[in-house]
């Protein structure tokens, strides 16, 4: 039995060599994806294209691999975001042999003269879950996406505007490697309504940060957040409002209910890496506040929902953890409403400065099977005084967390 010979052809077949074109004219069997199969019509090997059903085409390959050569054909390098590892997986290394070329990935950064060591490629081929742009986005400032006929790059730039995010420039690369090759840069600003030549990929830059953009980081100052004068949660009570949220995972889905400027979903985002916050705010003054502090510090995993707290709670998905900065006399009612679709083993955190809403949480926790714990946090500030330090008070706050 020969091994199965997987042939990266790199972006077109001439950037295959005389050495791979011999063993692709051997085969009996060539496999590949349309496209691919496509440079090959004139060949009399028997073909068979790979679809989205990979089972089917790993039986397909085990049933004729003893008998018959097969070619499996790949972009680039088959072990780079290609089908290789899953060959060598279901095959096993001692059936396959790899034959790697120039990846688009590689091939697009030369085109525009660009070093790629530090440039963070994901890929959206074949794939629903955008999660891995958007955590992308709030750590790199250089990023290449495969992409495909639904994670297309209109589609990209209509996710960023989403969510915010214009501090990019995007570079379209079509149909590299062909006599159709288009190569344009895009601000995000601009109209995505337009239809781009398959293949294709994006690369993403990061625009140089302003004096606007900053790195966010544990504790923050309050005065670094764009907010009302003292209608934020201070900077040490958000220290111990997030320990008791106890953030560990990094998949978490977290309710910022009552979120005023956005302060603890921003640095919950530290946190939660691959998950989703989303922060609720009636206030159409703070919901600009918001918008422009997840610019400032590239939280982009806040997802901002302008709302009259319980409305709109039962379109969100389902909490992990939920925080409730606010509430007021509707307090009992929010709490009941978030706490009642809380997952299994989830925390709410309450923080509140009015004695009566220490009695409603409690309480309504308490109904509702919670087990509860209190902690009052009263901070003094230093202030300086003409020869000297004086310490000032803030108002204390009672936070409130529960577990069910």
């Amino acid at each position: 039995m020969k091994p199965v010979s997987i042939i990266g052809i790199g972006l077109a077949p001439k950037d295959i060599t005389q050495e791979l074109e011999d063993i692709i004219n051997c085969a009996d069997i060539l496999v590949g994806g349309k496209r691919h199969l496509g440079f090959f019509q004139n060949s009399t090997a028997e073909k068979k294209q790979i679809t989205k059903n990979l089972k089917e085409i790993i039986h397909y390959i085990k049933k004729h691999m003893y008998k018959k050569t097969i070619v499996v054909l790949a972009s680039g390098d088959p072990l780079y975001f290609g089908i290789g590892s899953l060959l060598v997986k279901s095959l096993g290394h001692e059936h396959v042999c790899i034959y790697p070329n120039i990846t688009t990935v590689a091939a697009a950064f030369s085109r525009i003269k660009e070093p790629w060591h530090d440039a963070h490629v994901i890929s959206l081929h074949g794939r629903s879950d955008t999660k891995s742009l958007m955590d992308a986005i709030s750590r790199h400032d250089k990023i290449a996406v495969y992409t495909d006929s639904s994670n297309n790059p209109a589609m990209i730039a209509k996710l960023l505007a989403d969510n915010n995010i214009d501090n990019y420039h995007m570079c379209v690369f079509e149909q590299l490697g062909t006599e159709h090759e288009r190569i344009r840069w895009f601000d995000l600003s601009e109209n995505f309504c337009m239809d781009f030549l398959e293949p294709n990929m994006v690369v993403l830059k990061r625009v140089h940060k302003t004096k606007k953009q900053s790195e966010c980081f544990f504790g923050m100052d309050d005065r670094l957040f764009n907010h009302e004068n003292g209608l934020i949660t201070k900077a040490e009570v958000r220290a111990v409002t997030l320990s008791k949220l106890f953030l560990n995972n990094k998949d978490l889905i977290l309710w910022d209910l009552g979120a005023g400027s956005g302060s603890v979903a921003i640095e919950a985002s530290l946190f939660i890496t691959n998950g989703t916050i989303y922060a609720v705010e009636k206030n159409k003054e703070r919901i600009n506040q918001i918008k422009n502090n997840t610019n400032r510090f590239h939280a982009h995993n806040i997802k901002i929902i302008h709302a009259t707290i319980p409305e709109g709670l039962e379109k969100l998905p389902l909490p992990d953890r939920i925080f409730i900065g606010g509430g007021g006399r509707d307090l009992k009612k929010i709490i009941q409403l978030s706490c009642g679709v809380l997952k299994k083993k989830g925390i709410v955190v309450i923080n509140t400065v009015l004695i009566q809403n220490v009695e409603t949480a409690l309480t309504t926790l308490t109904h509702l099977g919670f087990k509860t714990d209190t902690v009052q946090v009263q901070i003094n500030k230093g202030r300086d005084m003409p020869w000297g330090t004086r310490l000032e008070s803030l108002n204390p706050v009672w936070i409130i967390s529960g577990r069910n």
